[in-house]
């Protein structure tokens, strides 16, 4: 698996048909060779929140996150500092 690329974004499930979906159960199968650290998640009433690192393959990566946004997901970038330590 080449890790030379890596992201770190926020995925935000805005509807409960989002946050009960294995979405990114879904986007591994898809995407098998990109992995996903899930550094910090919430779901507060049906809105679900996660800070993700994904990283692979640059092309991999970026199909993983237009998969999810494809599903319904709002995907923005994070900064370093948000997902350190």
């Amino acid at each position: 698996m080449s890790t030379d690329y890596s992201k770190r974004v926020w995925l935000t499930f805005p509807t409960r048909t989002q946050v009960e979906r294995p979405i990114m159960w879904q986007m591994s199968r898809k995407f098998p060779e990109v992995a996903f650290d899930i550094r910090q998640a919430s779901i507060q009433h049906e809105i679900g929140i996660m800070a993700v690192l994904l990283s692979g393959a640059e092309a991999d990566v970026k199909g993983a996150i237009e998969f999810l946004r494809s599903a319904g997901v709002t995907v923005e970038p994070i900064e370093k500092s948000v997902v350190e330590g």
